[in-house]
């Protein structure tokens, strides 16, 4: 697995290039915004580890820029302990946030746990999931909704699927962030809000009156079948 550290502080992203080596995994580095969409570019890359105060090129731009070509996972670092910042950086496409500063292990316990979760078991060529009017397609991790082809993060899929193998099952935002995260997660249920409402973007016609994953107000989510 070959993963992108973007940092402008070169002793840290140095530590952390050591630290991830370590656990096996190839490592490039980049110092600036500009560098780092380049790489994302033209690299093969599995995971992002991405500063949000950079040179050039801000973190939340990097990611947004990412995004318009390709699903990679991106763990934004920040510095800033305001919420609004690690929500902003989920809403631009990221995946999970570290606060700075932080333990390496916490870095690299992370990284694993995404990369379990968006590398599943491989599966068989042409393997879908029928719902109503949506299907998964499992060979590409997508979904198709009245014949129109959606391209789905890895977190929205699982998100999907999850919805669509239970029907009508109220889902609160713990259940979800424990399901579709992780009991070791240490992030908060507003990570699940931000997922839900990027989803509804991508499958529903009409976003503020969704037809397929209803809100239960008070209580969570859940998925209607038709």
């Amino acid at each position: 697995m070959k993963i992108l550290v973007v940092d402008d502080e070169k002793l840290l992203v140095k530590g952390i290039k050591y630290n991830l080596e370590q656990e096996g995994y190839q490592v490039v580095t980049a110092f600036d915004g500009e560098e780092a969409v380049h790489l994302a570019h033209d690299e093969s890359i599995d995971l992002i580890l991405l500063d949000l105060m950079l040179p050039k090129m801000d973190g939340l731009a990097v990611c947004r820029t990412v995004r318009g070509f390709s699903d990679v996972p991106i763990i934004m670092l920040t510095a800033k302990s305001e919420d609004i910042d690690k929500i902003l950086g989920l809403e631009y496409g990221a995946d999970d946030y570290i606060t700075k500063p932080f333990n390496i292990r916490e870095v690299t316990s992370r990284i694993k746990a995404i990369l379990r979760r968006v590398n599943p078991a491989p599966r068989d060529t042409g393997n879908t999931f029928v719902s109503g009017e949506i299907s998964l397609d499992y060979n590409f991790r997508r979904a198709v909704i009245n014949g129109k082809v959606i391209e789905l993060t890895g977190k929205e899929f699982d998100l999907l699927e999850l919805f669509l193998k239970h029907p009508g099952k109220v889902y609160t935002r713990e259940n979800l962030l424990d399901i579709a995260w992780g009991f070791d997660y240490p992030g908060d249920v507003r990570t699940v809000d931000v997922h839900i409402r990027r989803l509804r973007e991508k499958v529903e016609e009409n976003p503020a009156e969704p037809k397929y994953i209803r809100t239960k107000w008070g209580v969570g989510y859940y998925y209607k079948q038709d």
